[in-house]
């Protein structure tokens, strides 16, 4: 296959679906990966099944991982591109949040995004070179309500940097996205009210878009960053440098 390989996680829909779109407009073939899998068969039939196929897995699970990574190196024999998009929330102030719900985000967005970069690791070493990119947040800078995610995002934007130290010397580089206030089915589903005044406190009075996030995940995922590793770009509308209302 002359196009270059890309396993997207967290596929099924928001910004991965958006970003598997920006990937087969980019003649990438899109490994798509979700536990999702009602949505995540549409994407094949959507985007046509020699651009997109998809595969179930749950990321927290070693061997679903092992599993996965196999079936993509047997049929393409490689991997160019890693991006870690999957992810959960589960809110609440530290005093009432259940140890389950603590456990469940880190495990997902951690631990998950941490087994899925050791895999591709693996065979991005072996092949001198490819990209990874993870999408963190820019609540790892901190957000009330949020001890479990932005520890996890937070550990996220950590990895990153050490996988580039590991990484860069066998042509890969690992890089982070955080996404601030997008416009998703999760976002859509908050208050009204609620919604606007998190709107309000953007220096850009706006939410950012699906493509927002894809457009930057395209741009790591390029050849002609070679030279970019270990960083973090956030797709905020300005929220992390502090402004506000």
């Amino acid at each position: 296959m002359n196009k270059r390989i890309s396993i997207v996680t967290g596929a099924a829909k928001g910004i991965g679906k958006a970003i598997v779109e920006r990937f087969v407009n980019d003649n990438y073939f899109v490994v798509a990966v979700d536990e999702d899998e009602e949505n995540g068969n549409k994407l094949s039939s959507e985007f046509g099944a020699d651009k997109v196929k998809f595969i179930k897995a749950d990321i927290c699970n070693e061997k679903d991982v092992q599993v996965l990574f196999e079936k993509v190196k047997t049929e393409f024999s490689r991997v160019d591109v890693l991006v870690n998009n999957a992810g959960i929330i589960r809110d609440n102030m530290i005093w009432n949040m259940p140890v389950e719900d603590f456990d469940l985000v880190v495990n997902i967005n951690l631990k998950g995004t941490w087994l899925m970069c050791r895999e591709a690791g693996k065979l991005m070493k072996q092949q001198n070179g490819g990209r990874i990119v993870n999408i963190a947040s820019r609540a790892w800078l901190g957000n009330r309500g949020q001890s479990n995610y932005s520890a996890s995002k937070a550990g996220v934007v950590g990895m990153t940097r050490v996988l580039a130290l590991e990484l860069g010397k066998y042509n890969v580089c690992v890089n982070a996205i955080a996404p601030g206030l997008i416009d998703t089915p999760l976002t859509q589903k908050l208050e009204k009210e609620v919604l606007q005044k998190l709107i309000d406190a953007q220096p850009t009075r706006t939410m950012g878009l699906p493509a927002d996030v894809a457009n930057a995940v395209a741009f790591l995922s390029s050849d002609k960053t070679q030279f970019i590793t270990g960083q973090t770009l956030y797709v905020d509308g300005g929220k992390s440098i502090g402004a506000g209302i």
